[in-house]
């Protein structure tokens, strides 16, 4: 027995030495951050890691310990490093196995770098700009923004939280899927498929996954993360057909040198088609939210005022103070929440003027990037657009815009992402007046989960107005 006492101090003796004589263990963080994770891992699990870290780096600074083996960062040098020019060494961890499509690697939840990049070699180009920007989808996208416009424009509250989700949904299918693509904004069984996809809560379930996966195949059925049977049984189904769109993702995706089994290209279509539901639908409702807040009517006056005096051949891209708009709730509720977790590499590396050893976690989250230094965003939780039409400073925003991430592995849909919210908001504020309904009073509270950051209670009503003369 005192055998086994004196072996029990030896190990926590280890242990302890071990935890304090790491490199991590100088940086700067709560104490218990030296010996434990549980902390960050409640707080992932009550839906709260984002703000949790975004204290802790007002409390020590811009690189913060969160973990004994993980470290978070909030500086333009770190960015560079982990995720840009300097990020070629830097493999997603474990948790990016979480977005496996019917349990197939897809290009998000690829780790290494070189794997990721094979599989976006076989698809960027349908991502790129000149194709998005075809008259093709373009006027897909516009034929969507008029629909949620007839949904909307009733004079009565509207809870826009529904129709933006489904003006998402129909808009991605289009572009993947085409002459495929989702009806949902009219259609009754394309409304239910996109209910599925949208009204879920299925972010502890999926950590269990994450953190227990010796465990996971005993888990109970009531432990199992959300399933989506109507949209698997849609994308298996759209994806074998034969003659698809010529500039449609699955089209690309079907190509002999894609080299992609049909299980293959599913699996991709499925990821994609979850991530533009939720990003772009929660992000179009904040915005509009904001918008329609009466402390926010100067801002959205103003749009009105850029929409309605700009040329009708004026393309979407040249109308600035759009543009400001949708950055300036792209910055203030970012779309993805979550942090972008990457291993350090072989040897460690020193980000921002600290040594990291190898196989440590780091991290930045665009939500801490976009507030932390007051001198670049001044009033860091005010929504203002029109700092991003300031000459004084717009180049350093534009720097610490982390939005989609940044570099390689930075989020493949964002183009699509812009356009479909800039033909929609074009849509809406050129001829109404938003405003918060009744039943709506106070502030959106924003819910943390793992892809996107969403209203809690996923509602969110407004009443649309037609401006004088419109």
């Amino acid at each position: 027995m005192l055998t086994l006492w004196c072996a029990g101090i030896f190990l926590f003796c280890i242990f302890f030495y071990q935890r304090l004589s790491s490199p991590v263990s100088n940086i700067p963080g709560p104490w218990y951050t030296k010996f434990t994770s549980l902390v960050v891992k409640y707080h992932e699990f009550s839906a709260r890691r984002r703000t949790f870290i975004h204290e802790l780096h007002k409390e020590y600074g811009p690189v913060v310990r969160i973990a004994p083996n993980e470290v978070s960062f909030a500086t333009l040098d770190a960015i560079r490093e982990i995720y840009a020019s300097g990020g070629s060494g830097y493999d997603k961890t474990e948790f990016y196995d979480l977005f496996r499509q019917f349990r197939i690697k897809t290009m998000f939840s690829t780790l290494d770098k070189q794997g990721h990049s094979e599989r976006k070699r076989q698809l960027a180009d349908r991502y790129a700009m000149s194709n998005i920007m075809r008259e093709h989808h373009m006027s897909a996208i516009r034929d969507n923004a008029k629909s949620f416009v007839s949904k909307c424009a009733t004079g009565l509250s509207v809870d826009v939280y529904v129709y933006l989700h489904c003006y998402a949904l129909d808009c991605v299918t289009n572009f993947m899927f085409s002459p495929r693509g989702l009806k949902s904004l009219n259609d009754e069984e394309d409304f239910d498929l996109m209910a599925e996809m949208t009204y879920h809560n299925s972010l502890q379930k999926v950590l269990l996954h994450y953190y227990l996966p010796q465990l996971a195949p005993y888990f109970p059925s009531w432990l199992l993360p959300r399933r989506a049977p109507k949209a698997n049984e849609y994308v298996h189904r759209v994806t074998a057909e034969d003659d698809p769109e010529e500039y449609s993702l699955v089209a690309r995706l079907r190509r002999k040198d894609a080299s992609l089994s049909l299980s293959q290209v599913a699996a991709e279509c499925k990821d994609h088609m979850a991530a533009g539901i939720d990003t772009t639908g929660d992000g179009l409702c904040f915005l509009m939210w904001e918008l329609s807040r009466p402390h926010n009517f100067q801002f959205q006056d103003r749009l009105y005022e850029d929409l309605r005096s700009a040329p009708e051949d004026t393309p979407i891209e040249r109308l600035p103070y759009l543009d400001a708009v949708i950055k300036e709730a792209l910055r203030c509720a970012p779309p993805i929440p979550m942090s972008f977790p990457r291993y350090v590499p072989s040897g460690g590396r020193t980000i921002d003027g600290k040594f990291i050893p190898e196989r440590t976690i780091v991290s930045c989250q665009p939500y801490t990037v976009h507030r932390l230094d007051e001198k670049i965003f001044p009033e860091p939780d005010r929504f203002n657009p029109d700092r991003w039409v300031e000459e004084e400073g717009f180049n350093e925003r534009n720097r610490l815009f982390f939005a989609f991430s940044t570099g390689g592995r930075g989020c493949t849909g964002r183009n699509l992402a812009t356009v479909e919210m800039k033909i929609l908001l074009q849509e809406v504020y050129s001829r109404f007046r938003t405003t918060v309904a009744p039943d709506m009073k106070g502030s959106m509270e924003i819910d943390d989960q793992i892809i996107a950051s969403r209203p809690k209670g996923q509602t969110c009503k407004l009443i649309f107005t037609p401006r004088v003369g419109t």
